[in-house]
């Protein structure tokens, strides 16, 4: 199979192009610059759309990264990043002869926004949050594919764990320090997944028939004290402190406090079991140990 795959130095698009390599599919990476190799493919501000003839899968990963202050200027930039991007591509794929057949954009587990232990599955309505309704319009924004007859999937990933990035990059340095940390009271539900089982997630999509959202989460999601006290407990080192919102908000701005790390969403991978995925490490403490532990 032919797979064209954005945001490939991201830390998902980095492990889904190794896998798919090592499975034996030819993979073209999409760019934003200047393609600089065989393999390499452009796609913004224009799609290069006669590179993309024969291509099978198009899989879309490309957002600006969360972390950091949202000023004016960076919720615009969040926003632009994953609606127009995904807008322009799926526009142009459309009007493609010969061109691919089907279309995978990341989205996540935001679009629900926070629910507290509201049980959430592809069919539960959007949250009303400012992440919410971005990726509400990521997902609207793929319509003209949808339109043109292409087989489209919007998944909704968790919070990807993995020691080489994201989140747990941030924590780990901390806890290992012995200065773990819960945020706020820590009743918040976390839907995470391991990266590998994450890559693993979107290669199965593309050998089924799924169409529309599906959860890419663990299917058992923890709260954020149960996340906290489970990795200081696999580094085997004491989990001490408890960050007030007011001290969270004052670290990392408002936004990214409220609507990510205050944030509850008890999200379930309803599509992905019932389209028979396995996953490798369904409960967060054995992830946790095959990612963090010397293997003995």
């Amino acid at each position: 199979m032919k797979v064209a795959v954005s945001g490939t130095s991201g830390l998902l698009g980095h492990a889904l192009v190794r896998q798919l390599a090592a499975e034996g599919h030819d993979v073209l990476r999409l760019v934003r610059r200047r393609p600089e190799s065989y393999d390499e493919v452009l796609w913004y501000p224009e799609v290069d759309t006669d590179r993309l003839r024969g291509v099978d899968v198009v899989i879309h990963l490309v957002g600006e990264t969360l972390v950091g202050r949202w000023t004016e200027q960076q919720r615009e930039a969040i926003r632009e990043s994953r609606v127009t991007g995904t807008r322009l591509l799926a526009s142009a794929l459309a009007t493609m002869s010969g061109g691919p057949r089907v279309l995978l954009c990341a989205s996540a587990t935001g679009y629900y926004g926070s629910r507290g232990a509201e049980e959430l599955t592809e069919d539960s309505a959007p949250g009303e949050s400012f992440l919410a309704s971005v990726y509400r319009d990521t997902e609207a924004a793929a319509e003209p594919a949808l339109s043109a007859g292409m087989r489209v999937v919007q998944l909704r990933f968790g919070i990807l764990q993995s020691p080489e990035g994201g989140a747990m990059a941030v924590l780990l340095p901390m806890f290992r320090r012995g200065l773990g940390l819960r945020a706020a009271h820590g009743t918040q539900w976390v839907p995470w997944i391991a990266l590998s089982d994450a890559a693993r997630a979107v290669g199965h999509v593309l050998h089924t028939t799924l169409s529309g959202p599906v959860n890419v989460v663990a299917p058992h999601p923890v709260t954020n004290k149960e996340y906290a006290d489970t990795l200081a407990s696999v580094l085997r080192r004491p989990r001490l402190v408890a960050l007030p919102p007011r001290l969270l908000r004052r670290v990392f701005g408002s936004g990214l406090t409220d609507e990510v790390l205050l944030a509850s969403a008890r999200v379930l991978p309803t599509r992905l079991l019932s389209s028979g995925f396995h996953f490798e490490y369904p409960v967060l403490r054995e992830a946790l140990q095959h990612m963090l532990l010397p293997v003995t």
